[in-house]
């Protein structure tokens, strides 16, 4: 009796209306979930605190270079 009372694409078009929903809610999610405002670059501050380095004992001066030979004759041996 109760053959042929529903038609076969109604499941079908169930499913596709489901689907598009989904997909739509998806977009909606990631679209809206992480939009915040940017905040406002003129009321930034910025609090740097560079540590000091140790007081640590100087390094011995270094020797200074013998100077350069001058220009001339090599010399005899």
């Amino acid at each position: 009796m109760a053959e042929g009372s529903g038609s076969s694409s109604t499941p079908w078009l169930a499913f596709l209306v489901g689907g598009l929903l989904v997909v739509v809610a998806g977009i909606g999610w990631f679209v809206w979930s992480g939009r915040t405002p940017a905040p406002d670059p003129t009321s930034l501050s910025i609090d740097l605190k560079v540590p000091t380095p140790p007081n640590l004992p100087r390094p011995a001066p270094m020797p200074r270079p013998d100077p350069p030979p001058l220009p001339g004759a090599p010399p005899l041996h």
